[in-house]
């Protein structure tokens, strides 16, 4: 290929290549805010956008206009004057205080010399950046404080770090190992989680790869009929079924339990797991099969001997599927569990109290949700290809 064809394709895909970039840039961008924001503390947040994390503190710029040609930028530069002294800066606390000392003449001479006196909101900056800079208020740009606070529920207005150095922590919380299990945490809604995902997973998987292989490898009456009804079984809606389930549970005792969310999990998630299952088993090589049952094995032996070790590619692709539908479910726990057993999908609304406090505790976690997803998906994600043509294989 001549240089001047390559070229030429290059214009050609350059606005799939904008356009992909593009799109890859409007879905990282939030996501990136959302990380930065998780790690900032609370006061950072509530003053700067998550962009400006590497720059100057607030203030800054207000202080080097206004003060930083006499006290320098670091404001060290006058030793009797030393504006990183903390008792120094302690007279300061208050924005009329920095004023009436600004107004004042040094010497004969205006305080401010030939610059003007800055304004009450601009003064108040600057003894907020003072204050700062001095280590009375000091702050670190990264915290993992949010983190903490998510995982323990804390609810205070300092944070579960400072309370627990200060001797006042919450009356529900000890300051100790035990705080990762307070029921308003992440840690408790994680625990939760995991406690419905896993056998949510399982069940459907363990219950679908027997009914596949019935469906592939067993000759009855009826097979492609049955196979016909859990193909269209798909289309059912669950909100559907929310109630009227919801009321047989109330009548055996199953709401707000486990079990009961168990099986409403693997009673809607067996026909797609099994239309998946079936067509990939329904795809193997018939020889290996016939080959089997001419040494004497049984359906048993060819199950759990042949048809599970080569389906474990499907079997994988489903598992993440299922397992990321569950994690990320909301209206099935909210129904069946509700705040007896709260998973993370409920906690995350619950960080916000009534009054509107705690929001920063939003961006940490969600992170706190979204680990194990992306860890299952970046490890595992080349099984979703395989999925995807298992249930596309004609059976």
């Amino acid at each position: 290929m001549n240089p001047f064809t390559r070229f030429w394709n290059w214009i050609k895909s350059l606005p799939v290549h904008i356009i992909l970039i593009g799109l890859c840039i409007i879905w990282l961008v939030p996501s990136l805010g959302l990380l930065v924001t998780s790690f900032r503390p609370v006061q950072d947040i509530n003053e700067t956008g998550w962009w400006t994390v590497f720059a100057k503190p607030k203030g800054f710029e207000e202080f080097k206009t206004y003060c930083a040609s006499c006290h320098g930028e670091d404001g060290t530069a006058i030793a009797t004057a030393d504006l990183t002294d903390p008792d120094l800066v302690q007279n300061y606390r208050r924005s009329f205080n920095l004023l009436s000392s600004l107004e004042r003449d040094i010497d004969g001479q205006p305080h401010m010399g030939d610059i003007s006196v800055p304004d009450e909101q601009t003064a108040a900056t600057i003894a907020a950046y003072m204050r700062r800079i001095s280590g009375i208020e000091a702050r670190p740009k990264f915290t993992l404080s949010n983190y903490i606070d998510a995982f323990v529920g804390y609810r205070g207005n300092k944070s579960y770090q400072q309370d627990c150095a200060d001797g006042t922590q919450a009356v529900d919380l000890h300051c100790d190992v035990r705080d990762l299990t307070n029921p308003r945490g992440m840690g408790r809604a994680f625990l939760n989680s995991l406690f419905v995902s896993i056998p949510s997973t399982i069940l459907p998987i363990l219950f679908a790869a027997f009914a596949a292989y019935a469906f592939s490898w067993m000759d009855f009456k009826g097979r492609q009929w049955m196979f016909a009804l859990l193909v269209g079984l798909q289309v059912v809606p669950l909100q559907m079924t929310l109630i009227p389930i919801s009321r047989l549970y109330a009548q055996v005792g199953l709401n707000g339990t486990f079990l009961g969310i168990w099986l409403f999990h693997t009673g809607f998630g067996l026909p797609y797991a099994i239309y998946l299952m079936r067509n990939f088993m329904g795809s193997l090589p018939r020889e290996i099969f016939e080959s089997a049952y001419l040494d004497g094995a049984s359906h048993w032996t060819a199950f759990y001997r042949l048809a599970i070790p080569l389906s474990v590619p499907a079997i994988a692709s489903l598992a993440i599927f299922q397992f990321l539908w569950i994690w990320n479910d909301l209206l099935v726990a909210l129904v069946f569990l509700g705040g007896q057993h709260p998973v993370l999908t409920y906690q995350i609304g619950n960080m916000v109290t009534s009054l509107g406090s705690g929001w920063h505790l939003l961006t940490a976690a969600a992170f706190i949700s979204m680990a194990l997803p992306m860890l299952v998906f970046l490890f595992l994600q080349r099984y979703f290809v395989r999925g995807l043509l298992a249930g596309s294989v004609k059976g």
